[in-house]
């Protein structure tokens, strides 16, 4: 990740403790602010944790440089990166980027005066959903669609990988619909983490249009996909489970109730056997509890 931050900064993180280092986020003539498990900090010219006035400010020309050393000086030929506002760097780690839009016909074309960057650092958690594995994944035989439901920040894509790597080795065929590409950190279509030796990546396909595919050509016994929540996410998942497909998932929620209340559920909610619901109560990836949503699970 340093590689592909301006000079100074990457000294100064370089000097900083990346054990459990989860974002960089840079702002023109702002604070140099990480985030780690414990929240977000201010570091200092040497990489040292201090109060707001004490950190180090970020200039334009440091945003520049880390532009030009992402996109190799050509802005341009990273039009679909631009379209959707981020980009993937080897390693997987995801820059997202703020300026302003410049529209045609509506939509998105590029975007210019680029002001800030954040940087998420791409990294697997392996061991995390053992806890959970025998409740999903029955004696290694049989695989229960579980949806996994929590804030923002709790841990569900990791969780989530996690069981993808696990299901995987116990045997299953699983196919990744990645459609961020963050559940596999793909760079230029090549998982960047361990995602398990029998797992495909459908990497940014919208997920039904992945859905279709896996069913049509992958042969999956198990679909994992991260962050469901429009009626066409719905629609998928129910065709997926028609075809005998397993499903994991994640979506945005405080409780099953919660999710209950959205309009796209209705399609989708009967697919799931489990419902994990996390928290960071006691740091990310806090289990608070399993739900059996079917009959005799």
């Amino acid at each position: 990740m340093l590689t592909f931050l301006a000079p100074r900064l990457a000294e100064i993180l370089g000097q900083a403790s990346h054990q459990d280092l989860e974002e960089v986020r840079l702002r023109v003539n702002k604070p140099l602010v990480v985030k780690t498990s414990a929240g977000y900090h201010f570091l200092d010219k040497q990489g040292r944790r201090v109060p707001e006035k004490d950190a180090y400010v970020v200039s334009a020309g440091e945003i520049d440089s880390t532009i030009q050393l992402i996109t190799k000086n050509s802005w341009y030929a990273w039009e679909e990166e631009i379209r959707r506002g981020y980009f993937t760097v080897p390693g997987g780690h995801r820059v997202g980027f703020c300026g302003r839009a410049v529209l045609a016909d509506g939509k998105i074309s590029t975007v210019r005066f680029i002001s800030s960057l954040t940087i998420r650092l791409a990294r697997s958690v392996p061991g995390c959903a053992e806890p959970l594995l025998g409740t999903v994944c029955r004696a290694g035989q049989q695989v229960l669609s579980t949806l996994i439901i929590s804030p923002p920040g709790c841990g569900k894509t990791t969780l989530l990988r996690d069981l993808a790597r696990c299901i995987s080795e116990a045997g299953f065929q699983v196919v990744i619909i990645d459609e961020r590409s963050e559940i596999a950190a793909s760079y230029r279509g090549v998982p960047q983490l361990d995602v398990g030796p029998q797992t495909d990546v459908l990497d940014g396909y919208p997920k039904a249009a992945g859905a279709a595919v896996a069913v049509r050509a992958l042969s999956p016994q198990v679909v994992v996909t991260d962050e469901i929540g429009h009626p066409d996410d719905g629609a998928a998942l129910a065709e997926l489970a028609r075809c005998g497909v397993k499903v994991l998932a994640t979506c945005h929620g405080e409780s099953t109730a919660d999710v209950k209340a959205r309009r796209w559920v209705s399609d989708c909610i009967g697919v799931f056997q489990l419902a994990v619901i996390l928290s960071r109560r006691r740091g990310p990836g806090t289990v608070e509890r399993v739900l059996s949503l079917s009959r005799g699970t």
